[in-house]
Formats: C-alpha cells, sequence, structure tokens
C-alpha cells in the first residue's frame, strides 16, 4: 500500500478504496505477467531450436539435443499448469474434506518429501513434532500448507543453515502450534507488505513463484486456523500456524 493512498485532504474513501484495489489488481498482473511470460518464453525458444535442427536430415545429435529440449518444454508446460493451480486454489479453493488427523504424522509427510530438496542445498531440517496431535483438517491441504512454509524456509535460509520444524502440543482447550523457523535474512518493509500477495517474491526473477506463503495462508484461512510470519530477534523469519484442537475454532 502506497503511502499516498490514504493522505490527508485525499479523495473520499470509496475513491481511495477504489484506488488501492487498482493498484493491488496492477501488482497482481504484474507479477502473474512476468512469471508466466519466463516459461512461455522457454517453451518458444526451445520450439524455435528443436524446428532448425529438424530441418532436413537431422543427425543422430541433433534428435537427442531435441529430445532434451522436449524435456524442458515438457517441464515448463508443467509449471505453467502449476501456476494456474495456485491461483485458482487461491480464487476458489475447494471446501476441505476434514476429518481427524493426526498433525505431526502430516507434517513429517511434508518434510519427508522435502529431504532431498534440503539436502540439495545442504540444508539441515531440525524436526521436533509432539505426537498425538489431533486436528479437524484436510490431509492433502494440511500436507500443502506444512510443504510450503518448510519450503519457503529452506529456500531462504543459506548454505549450511538449518531449518527448525516444531510442533508444540497445547491444553486442548487451545490451539496446537506448528513453528517452522529459518536462518534467512528475514523481511524488510516491502517483503511484510506484499507477504501474503499471489506471485509477490523477495527473491530475485526467476527463483520461485512467490506464491507459497499466499496458498498456506489461504489453506490455514480455510481451516480456521491463523498464520503469522515475523522477523526473530536473532535473525531469520519464523512462520507460526496456530491450529484449533479437534472440534474446536480459532
Amino acid at each position: 500500500m502506497s503511502e499516498n493512498e490514504f493522505r490527508p485532504g485525499g479523495n473520499d474513501f470509496e475513491d481511495r478504496l477504489r484506488a488501492a484495489k487498482l493498484e493491488a489488481l496492477a501488482e497482481f498482473a504484474a507479477g502473474a505477467g512476468h512469471e508466466i511470460n519466463n516459461p512461455l518464453a522457454t517453451i518458444l525458444g526451445r520450439v524455435e531450436r528443436a524446428l532448425r535442427r529438424l530441418d532436413g536430415a537431422p543427425s543422430a545429435g541433433a534428435l537427442n539435443e531435441t529430445r532434451r529440449d522436449l524435456r524442458i518444454i515438457a517441464g515448463q508446460a508443467q509449471r505453467i499448469r502449476d501456476m494456474i493451480g495456485d491461483l485458482m486454489l487461491f480464487a476458489r479453493p475447494p471446501a476441505p474434506h476434514r476429518e481427524r488427523l493426526d498433525l505431526g504424522e502430516a507434517v513429517r509427510s511434508a518434510c519427508g518429501s522435502l529431504a532431498t530438496f534440503a539436502a540439495e542445498r545442504a540444508i539441515v531440517l531440525d524436526v521436533d513434532l509432539a505426537p498425538g496431535v489431533i486436528v479437524d483438517a484436510d490431509p492433502v491441504q494440511t500436507r500443502v500448507l506444512a510443504s510450503e512454509l518448510i519450503r519457503n524456509a529452506i529456500e531462504a535460509s543459506p548454505a549450511g543453515g538449518a531449518v527448525s520444524v516444531s510442533l508444540r502440543a497445547a491444553d486442548p482447550s487451545l490451539a496446537a502450534q506448528l513453528l517452522v523457523v529459518d536462518a534467512g535474512p528475514g523481511l524488510g518493509p516491502e517483503d511484510v507488505e506484499h507477504l501474503f500477495d499471489p506471485f509477490y517474491s523477495g527473491r530475485p526473477a526467476g527463483r520461485g513463484l512467490g506464491f507459497g506463503l499466499c496458498k498456506a495462508w489461504r489453506i490455514a484461512e480455510l481451516h480456521d486456523a491463523r498464520l503469522t510470519v515475523a522477523n526473530r530477534p536473532a535473525g531469520g523469519m519464523e512462520a507460526s500456524v496456530d491450529w484449533p484442537a479437534a472440534g474446536r475454532s480459532a
């Protein structure tokens, strides 16, 4: 939100609200357009290269290079499909299919799926999950929420750092808390302002969609949970999800 949107002596409330909505829409369109254009440019470039190689009588080497290009094209097309799926999840998310779920097991599954991703970046996952924390939740959406928070923490942390993933069991009348802590640089003022905006990313262009925290926030909201993100005094960032115990709302 710009500093001029709610300045003294400005337009009336409806005009200022409309301007704020237009600015948010413009930022979203710019971010989405940039992210979608990147894989599209790769697809078009690789198709042109492949077609040039296939002119005439292509050699065995040219055919092998074309196969590699086709695999890249398929991967970039998958990336676009994932972006559109994320956008649809945010705009019109499916209703959760809730069941009694062991939250620790769901988080452990998410950690396991990201173990290789963390190892490739020399990041240690420090996992401490209290057993027997039961919530009413959609198993798939819960794993997605945990995965997005953990992935974001891994990407933010420097090589050789650690990401802490913990689950605190609370009194049955209180919400359980999932805590993901990274060793990254923390949040700047612009990051705080746009933290849950679709397609926003504080990372350099081409390094992620900037959709992970937005997706996690949306899933938490659907489950009456509360996601908060903050800088830590000692450095890094922590994301916490206060999750209602089974049968309760936040």
